[in-house]
Protein backbone atom coordinates (compact mmCIF):
# COMPACT_ATOMS: atom_id res chain seq x y z
CA UNK A 1 0.00 0.00 0.00
CA UNK A 2 1.28 3.47 -0.78
CA UNK A 3 2.15 5.72 2.10
CA UNK A 4 0.08 8.65 3.23
CA UNK A 5 2.64 11.05 1.73
CA UNK A 6 1.72 9.92 -1.80
CA UNK A 7 -1.98 10.77 -1.43
CA UNK A 8 -3.18 13.50 -3.80
CA UNK A 9 -6.94 12.94 -3.67
CA UNK A 10 -9.44 12.12 -0.95
CA UNK A 11 -12.82 10.66 -1.91
CA UNK A 12 -15.73 10.50 0.52
CA UNK A 13 -18.88 8.49 0.95
CA UNK A 14 -21.93 10.68 1.60
CA UNK A 15 -24.61 9.04 3.75
CA UNK A 16 -23.41 8.05 7.19
CA UNK A 17 -20.02 9.67 6.57
CA UNK A 18 -20.64 13.33 5.73
CA UNK A 19 -24.44 13.51 5.94
CA UNK A 20 -26.33 11.84 8.77
CA UNK A 21 -29.95 11.27 9.71
CA UNK A 22 -30.67 12.22 13.31
CA UNK A 23 -31.90 9.99 14.84
CA UNK A 24 -30.42 7.22 12.70
CA UNK A 25 -32.97 4.93 11.06
CA UNK A 26 -31.46 1.54 12.11
CA UNK A 27 -31.46 2.59 15.75
CA UNK A 28 -35.01 3.93 15.52
CA UNK A 29 -36.17 0.66 14.00
CA UNK A 30 -34.59 -1.33 16.83
CA UNK A 31 -35.93 1.03 19.49
CA UNK A 32 -39.46 0.56 18.17
CA UNK A 33 -38.98 -3.21 17.92
CA UNK A 34 -38.05 -3.25 21.61
CA UNK A 35 -41.24 -1.32 22.40
CA UNK A 36 -43.13 -4.08 20.59
CA UNK A 37 -41.51 -6.81 22.66
CA UNK A 38 -38.17 -7.62 21.04
CA UNK A 39 -35.32 -8.41 23.41
CA UNK A 40 -32.46 -5.91 23.53
CA UNK A 41 -28.75 -5.99 24.30
CA UNK A 42 -25.58 -4.26 23.02
CA UNK A 43 -24.45 -7.50 21.38
CA UNK A 44 -27.77 -7.92 19.56
CA UNK A 45 -27.61 -4.31 18.35
CA UNK A 46 -24.04 -4.68 17.11
CA UNK A 47 -24.95 -7.85 15.21
CA UNK A 48 -27.90 -6.11 13.60
CA UNK A 49 -26.05 -2.92 12.69
CA UNK A 50 -23.16 -4.85 11.14
CA UNK A 51 -25.73 -6.79 9.11
CA UNK A 52 -27.38 -3.56 7.93
CA UNK A 53 -24.03 -2.38 6.57
CA UNK A 54 -23.48 -5.76 4.92
CA UNK A 55 -26.95 -5.92 3.37
CA UNK A 56 -26.78 -2.48 1.72
CA UNK A 57 -23.30 -3.12 0.29
CA UNK A 58 -24.76 -4.83 -2.79
CA UNK A 59 -25.04 -8.09 -0.86
CA UNK A 60 -26.43 -11.21 -2.56
CA UNK A 61 -29.45 -10.88 -0.25
CA UNK A 62 -30.17 -7.31 -1.42
CA UNK A 63 -29.74 -8.21 -5.07
CA UNK A 64 -31.97 -11.26 -4.63
CA UNK A 65 -34.66 -9.22 -2.89
CA UNK A 66 -34.60 -6.64 -5.69
CA UNK A 67 -35.03 -9.44 -8.21
CA UNK A 68 -38.18 -10.47 -6.35
CA UNK A 69 -39.69 -7.07 -5.57
CA UNK A 70 -38.22 -5.07 -8.52
CA UNK A 71 -38.49 -1.74 -6.66
CA UNK A 72 -38.14 -0.40 -3.12
CA UNK A 73 -41.85 -0.92 -2.60
CA UNK A 74 -43.76 -1.21 0.65
CA UNK A 75 -43.57 -4.98 0.26
CA UNK A 76 -39.80 -4.78 -0.12
CA UNK A 77 -39.41 -2.68 3.02
CA UNK A 78 -41.64 -4.99 5.07
CA UNK A 79 -39.59 -7.98 3.94
CA UNK A 80 -36.36 -6.10 4.69
CA UNK A 81 -37.68 -5.29 8.16
CA UNK A 82 -38.33 -8.99 8.78
CA UNK A 83 -34.76 -9.78 7.73
CA UNK A 84 -33.40 -7.05 10.00
CA UNK A 85 -35.44 -8.22 12.98
CA UNK A 86 -34.19 -11.77 12.61
CA UNK A 87 -30.62 -10.42 12.59
CA UNK A 88 -31.55 -8.61 15.81
CA UNK A 89 -32.36 -11.99 17.34
CA UNK A 90 -36.13 -12.13 16.89
CA UNK A 91 -37.67 -15.46 15.98
CA UNK A 92 -39.06 -15.80 12.49
CA UNK A 93 -42.62 -15.72 13.87
CA UNK A 94 -41.99 -12.63 15.98
CA UNK A 95 -40.28 -10.84 13.09
CA UNK A 96 -43.17 -11.62 10.75
CA UNK A 97 -45.71 -10.43 13.32
CA UNK A 98 -44.18 -7.02 14.11
CA UNK A 99 -42.49 -6.15 10.80
CA UNK A 100 -45.60 -4.54 9.22
CA UNK A 101 -46.12 -2.22 12.21
CA UNK A 102 -42.44 -1.25 12.27
CA UNK A 103 -42.54 -0.51 8.53
CA UNK A 104 -45.64 1.63 9.06
CA UNK A 105 -43.92 3.51 11.87
CA UNK A 106 -40.75 4.11 9.84
CA UNK A 107 -42.66 5.29 6.76
CA UNK A 108 -45.23 7.48 8.54
CA UNK A 109 -43.82 8.59 11.89
CA UNK A 110 -40.05 8.58 11.52
CA UNK A 111 -39.07 12.14 10.58
CA UNK A 112 -35.29 12.53 10.94
CA UNK A 113 -33.36 15.74 10.44
CA UNK A 114 -30.33 15.94 8.17
CA UNK A 115 -27.23 16.60 10.21
CA UNK A 116 -23.68 17.58 9.28
CA UNK A 117 -21.29 17.19 12.24
CA UNK A 118 -19.63 20.47 13.11
CA UNK A 119 -16.10 19.27 12.38
CA UNK A 120 -16.79 18.33 8.78
CA UNK A 121 -16.83 21.71 6.96
CA UNK A 122 -13.67 22.87 8.75
CA UNK A 123 -11.87 19.62 7.97
CA UNK A 124 -12.89 19.71 4.31
CA UNK A 125 -11.67 23.30 4.05
CA UNK A 126 -8.36 22.28 5.64
CA UNK A 127 -7.89 19.46 3.15
CA UNK A 128 -8.87 21.71 0.26
CA UNK A 129 -6.42 24.41 1.36
CA UNK A 130 -3.70 21.77 1.68
CA UNK A 131 -4.06 20.97 -2.01
CA UNK A 132 -5.92 17.68 -1.94
CA UNK A 133 -8.45 17.00 -4.70
CA UNK A 134 -11.80 16.11 -3.09
CA UNK A 135 -14.85 14.30 -4.46
CA UNK A 136 -17.92 12.42 -3.20
CA UNK A 137 -18.71 8.89 -4.40
CA UNK A 138 -22.01 7.43 -3.22
CA UNK A 139 -24.12 4.34 -3.91
CA UNK A 140 -27.14 6.52 -4.51
CA UNK A 141 -29.19 5.88 -7.61
CA UNK A 142 -29.64 9.49 -8.75
CA UNK A 143 -27.58 12.67 -8.75
CA UNK A 144 -27.50 14.46 -5.40
CA UNK A 145 -25.65 17.64 -6.44
CA UNK A 146 -28.54 19.88 -5.41
CA UNK A 147 -28.76 18.23 -2.00
CA UNK A 148 -25.03 18.64 -1.49
CA UNK A 149 -25.41 22.33 -2.30
CA UNK A 150 -28.34 22.69 0.12
CA UNK A 151 -26.14 21.18 2.84
CA UNK A 152 -23.40 23.71 2.10
CA UNK A 153 -20.89 21.03 1.14
CA UNK A 154 -20.68 21.38 -2.64
CA UNK A 155 -18.03 24.10 -2.42
CA UNK A 156 -15.43 21.62 -1.19
CA UNK A 157 -15.71 19.01 -3.94
CA UNK A 158 -14.72 18.78 -7.60
CA UNK A 159 -17.80 16.65 -8.24
CA UNK A 160 -20.30 14.27 -6.65
CA UNK A 161 -20.81 10.89 -8.31
CA UNK A 162 -23.84 8.63 -7.87
CA UNK A 163 -23.44 4.95 -8.65
CA UNK A 164 -26.69 4.93 -10.61
CA UNK A 165 -25.29 7.51 -13.03
CA UNK A 166 -22.72 5.00 -14.32
CA UNK A 167 -24.35 1.73 -13.21
CA UNK A 168 -21.38 0.74 -11.05
CA UNK A 169 -21.88 0.20 -7.34
CA UNK A 170 -19.53 -0.03 -4.39
CA UNK A 171 -17.79 -2.37 -3.62
CA UNK A 172 -17.21 -2.81 -7.38
CA UNK A 173 -13.88 -1.19 -8.26
CA UNK A 174 -15.19 0.49 -11.42
CA UNK A 175 -16.97 3.30 -9.56
CA UNK A 176 -13.75 4.25 -7.79
CA UNK A 177 -11.72 4.08 -11.01
CA UNK A 178 -14.27 6.26 -12.81
CA UNK A 179 -13.99 8.93 -10.13
CA UNK A 180 -10.20 8.79 -10.11
CA UNK A 181 -10.09 9.15 -13.89
CA UNK A 182 -12.13 12.34 -13.57
CA UNK A 183 -9.66 13.65 -10.99
CA UNK A 184 -6.63 12.57 -13.00
CA UNK A 185 -5.02 10.53 -10.22
CA UNK A 186 -3.98 6.91 -9.85
CA UNK A 187 -5.52 4.54 -7.26
CA UNK A 188 -2.32 4.54 -5.23
CA UNK A 189 -2.55 8.31 -4.95
CA UNK A 190 -6.04 8.31 -3.46
CA UNK A 191 -7.77 7.71 -0.14
CA UNK A 192 -11.42 6.74 0.30
CA UNK A 193 -13.28 7.62 3.49
CA UNK A 194 -16.54 5.90 4.41
CA UNK A 195 -18.56 4.35 7.21
CA UNK A 196 -19.51 1.01 5.61
CA UNK A 197 -16.79 -1.61 5.90
CA UNK A 198 -18.30 -3.89 3.27
CA UNK A 199 -18.94 -1.21 0.63
CA UNK A 200 -16.31 1.41 1.39
CA UNK A 201 -13.29 -0.40 2.80
CA UNK A 202 -13.59 -3.55 0.71
CA UNK A 203 -14.43 -1.52 -2.38
CA UNK A 204 -11.51 0.86 -1.93
CA UNK A 205 -9.15 -2.05 -1.37
CA UNK A 206 -10.49 -3.82 -4.47
CA UNK A 207 -9.77 -0.68 -6.50
CA UNK A 208 -6.31 -0.04 -5.02
CA UNK A 209 -7.18 3.02 -2.91
CA UNK A 210 -6.19 3.53 0.72
CA UNK A 211 -9.37 3.07 2.82
CA UNK A 212 -10.26 4.92 6.00
CA UNK A 213 -13.23 3.67 8.02
CA UNK A 214 -15.31 6.14 10.01
CA UNK A 215 -16.55 3.98 12.89
CA UNK A 216 -17.69 6.07 15.88
CA UNK A 217 -19.54 3.18 17.50
CA UNK A 218 -16.83 0.55 17.14
CA UNK A 219 -18.93 -1.73 14.93
CA UNK A 220 -15.88 -3.07 13.13
CA UNK A 221 -13.11 -3.61 15.70
CA UNK A 222 -11.41 -6.07 13.35
CA UNK A 223 -11.18 -3.64 10.40
CA UNK A 224 -7.94 -4.10 8.47
CA UNK A 225 -7.46 -0.43 7.66
CA UNK A 226 -7.09 2.98 9.27
CA UNK A 227 -10.06 3.73 11.54
CA UNK A 228 -11.25 7.11 12.83
CA UNK A 229 -14.17 8.09 15.00
CA UNK A 230 -14.80 11.47 13.37
CA UNK A 231 -13.74 13.31 10.21
CA UNK A 232 -11.57 15.81 12.13
CA UNK A 233 -9.10 12.96 12.74
CA UNK A 234 -8.47 12.61 9.00
CA UNK A 235 -5.78 15.30 8.48
CA UNK A 236 -3.48 13.53 10.94
CA UNK A 237 -3.48 10.52 8.60
CA UNK A 238 -2.38 12.76 5.73
CA UNK A 239 0.33 14.82 7.45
Amino acid sequence: MNTKHSVRAVLFDLDGTLRHNRPASPQMMLNYAVQLGALDSPARRMKNLRWVHYYWAQSPELLGDLEIFKTLSSEFWTFYTRRSLEEFGCTADQAEAIAPEIHRFMSEDYKPEQWIPEDIPATLRQLQDSGFALAVVSNRTNSYAEELASLGLDQYFSFALAAGEINAWKPEPEIFWYALDRLGVQPGEAMYVGDNFYADVVGAQNAGLQPVLVDPDGLFPDANCSVIRQISELPALLS
